[in-house]
């Protein structure tokens, strides 16, 4: 096994990616049909110098942020994004462990599971400050099921919306939704906690600017209502209403979604196998 294998892994996917397909000419001198040290550098807006010591192994200790403007420079696919972030790892890099801290619930008490029975037919979900899914019910599930947001073993809403490209599919409003579970995550972790660290390390490499840039721009604050458009691939286009409700004692969040319009409605009811009028259209 190689000692360096993140500089390895960074020269091999240099070496892969053309000039052209990261919108550069391509001259008639070229030795390789890869780029240059030099083109990658001003791509992921770093320097000759610094890359040159990562591929050598001289520096083994790239920030996420670095890391995250290489695997956008490079066009890596989420699976050599996660690679790359455990090669950083392994290599030395920073390795946030979460021991300290108030630790993310993810028990679901029996009186919240029984709230969640009750509410059936209407799609409602669970989740705690981390965007992990922690209980739905099966309305929910006959929603989030076929757009792949529940394929995980650990299903984490904020991680599908920035690392699934079904998602830009699923959300008409892609942008805006990003937005929100930005402002909901940096508004709801506490104040330095190890696991929200961990997560933003993890997503600045794995999704690139689209996460890294939103996480720093100026905070605001989550909306705890509003509509979500959703392109369903059994029941069409939906418009759903929202309603969060905190459960404080647990760092938990209960999302409660309605049909908008009629059409929603009767998609709804037809998707969940329920008489017409199951569930009403709330209009605002």
């Amino acid at each position: 096994m190689s000692d360096n294998e993140l500089g390895t892994f960074l020269r091999s996917r240099r070496e892969a990616v053309t000039p052209a397909e990261v919108g550069l000419p391509t001259g008639p001198r070229r030795r390789t049909p890869g780029l240059r040290r030099a083109e990658l550098a001003t791509l992921a807006g770093v320097s000759v110098e610094y890359l040159t010591r990562l591929e050598q192994g001289r520096d083994r200790n790239p920030s996420p942020e670095v890391l995250g403007t290489l695997a956008d420079a490079l066009r890596l696919a989420v699976p050599d994004r996660l690679l790359l972030r455990r090669l950083s790892k392994g290599a030395g890099g920073d390795s946030v462990l979460c021991t300290a801290g108030m630790t993310p619930c993810r028990a679901l008490r029996p009186t919240t599971r029984a709230l969640l029975d009750r509410l059936e037919p209407t799609p409602a979900v669970l989740l705690n400050w981390l965007g992990e899914i922690l209980g739905y019910t099966t309305g929910y599930q006959r929603i989030a099921a076929p757009l792949g947001l529940l394929d995980s073993a650990h299903p984490n809403v904020l991680r599908y919306v920035f690392t699934d490209e079904r998602a830009r599919t699923a959300y008409a409003d892609w942008d805006r939704v990003a937005d929100e579970q930005i402002a909901r995550f940096r508004h709801e972790a506490p104040s330095s906690d190890p696991h929200m660290t961990a997560l933003a390390d993890e997503l600045t490499v794995t999704a690139g600017a689209a996460f890294a840039d939103r996480l720093a721009s100026v905070p605001v604050m989550p909306r705890h209502s509003g509509a979500e458009l959703i392109a369903h691939p059994e029941a069409g286009h939906l418009r759903l209403a929202y309603e969060t409700l905190a459960l404080p004692d647990d760092g938990q969040r209960l999302v409660v979604y309605l049909p908008a319009d009629d059409s929603t409605a009767t998609a709804l009811d037809r998707l969940n196998g329920c008489r017409p009028g199951a569930l009403r259209a709330v209009k605002g």
